[in-house]
């Protein structure tokens, strides 16, 4: 255990450090704020394909159907565009430049349009395809408005700015100190966009998907992979460090491009190419697999264990468990540190043979909101036996995998509070 703690302590600077990039935290940030875009892109699709035969007539006889393929085409079809703005707007704040982060966000739309190919084989130019905008083009998208955020950020740091006289109203003044970084990203990527025109590729965004984005599907996108996040994941929770959003940004382009791809697949009456993704991820290890000991806890004879799983419980049915994490705590707990760090991989496992095994059906890919009640959070997997999935996770599982490991920390803590009571009297 000694040992453990120290190399623990040599790597927590480290840890502490990437958890504090200012990319880490603008690609975490520019994720999250998807969020509510996909939610209601992954609505408009559940409703298009609800099962139930009375609600799908009533939506085809009052033409609500065009409405909903044009919410998911605004929505999920365009994902790459509004990735494309988070991305470029909040790593220019993270820097805290004095610049306009807007603009910033406008000029990486500018940048990525550059890029995408829309010219017809005659060269003229109709409408915009799709091919980049959605899932495809998601990654692409994640690195341009990177690149737009950094390349505004050289630019202000080094003064290279149009300064206005100070008589000048302020709103002007900022149109014009971000017109020169604006013209020189114009610039940058219709250079980019001739040069990759002479490459098989043809376009930035097919060289992309080809040497990045499908690659790392096949390598994030495995059981391997899945395991390993979430370990490492839990490490950093082990470590005090906010494991999910120190890893999850990593992966989240991955991931929820697998889930994209299901969710179109579904809609289509395809077979889901992916038993993985974001939302399988999200629904098997809600509440960090936490609800079990929180459970254990409630019916613990301990005064200290029985008082903090009551004060914990009304949090972890909503799947927040930071008052069980720092108030027991499990944050360098080496008597629980066993089951905190591999529960949600050994759930990973088990949920990922069940599905193969064709026992649960495959999650859909639809994305939910964090803080829905237990139960309710699976119900956008898309099938019953899925929500089955996550109760018995939470409810079964949870407990048994910490049940050995508490009974340890219970025997501890009740021998603790018996000296406490016999140093009283």
């Amino acid at each position: 255990m000694n040992k453990l703690e120290k190399t623990f302590q040599k790597i927590n600077p480290i840890i502490i450090w990437l958890g504090k990039s200012p990319w880490l935290q603008a690609i975490s940030i520019s994720m999250v704020s998807t969020v509510a875009i996909t939610l209601i892109g992954s609505l408009s699709v559940l409703l298009m394909v609800l099962p139930v035969d009375s609600v799908h007539q009533f939506f085809i006889v009052s033409k609500m159907m065009p409405v909903f393929n044009n919410v998911t085409t605004c929505t999920l079809g365009i994902l790459a565009i509004y990735v494309t703005f988070f991305m470029a707007r909040n790593l220019v704040r993270q820097y805290n430049v004095d610049t306009d982060s807007t603009l910033c966000g406008i000029a990486a739309i500018m940048a990525f349009l550059i890029v995408t190919p829309m010219a017809d084989d005659t060269g003229a130019i109709t409408a915009i395809p799709l091919t980049w905008l959605g899932v495809q083009g998601v990654f692409s998208a994640m690195l341009i408005g990177l690149s737009v955020g950094r390349l505004f950020i050289f630019i202000i740091q080094r003064g290279w700015t149009l300064r206005l006289p100070k008589g000048v109203p302020p709103m002007i003044g900022r149109v014009f100190e971000g017109l020169f970084p604006f013209v020189l990203v114009g610039i940058v990527f219709l250079l980019i966009n001739r040069l990759f025109m002479a490459t098989p590729w043809e376009n930035v965004h097919q060289c992309i998907y080809t040497l990045i984005q499908q690659p790392l599907k096949g390598l994030g996108g495995s059981l391997w992979a899945f395991l390993l996040v979430t370990l490492v994941m839990q490490i950093l929770w082990f470590l005090g460090i906010h494991g999910t959003n120190v890893v999850l940004p990593l992966v989240t382009p991955i991931w929820l491009a697998m889930d994209l791809e299901n969710l179109a697949a579904w809609r289509n009456g395809l077979e889901m190419p992916n038993v993985l993704g974001l939302a399988f991820f999200n629904i098997v290890t809600w509440s960090g697999l936490a609800l079990g000991l929180v459970l254990l806890m409630c019916v613990s004879k301990s005064k200290q264990f029985n008082q903090m799983g009551k004060l914990a419980l009304m949090p972890a049915l909503f799947g927040i468990t930071e008052p069980v994490i720092f108030g027991t705590p499990l944050v360098m707990n080496y008597r629980l540190m066993v089951p905190f760090v591999t529960n949600n991989a050994i759930a990973i496992a088990l949920s990922w043979l069940l599905i193969k095994l064709g026992l649960v059906a495959k999650i859909v890919g639809a994305q939910t909101i964090f803080g829905l009640p237990l139960g309710f959070f699976a119900t956008v997997g898309g099938a019953a036996s899925i929500i089955a999935l996550h109760l018995f996770l939470q409810l079964i599982l949870s407990p048994l995998l910490w049940y050995p490991w508490f009974k340890m920390a219970e025997h501890a803590a009740l021998a603790a509070e018996r000296e406490a009571d016999k140093e009283d009297l």
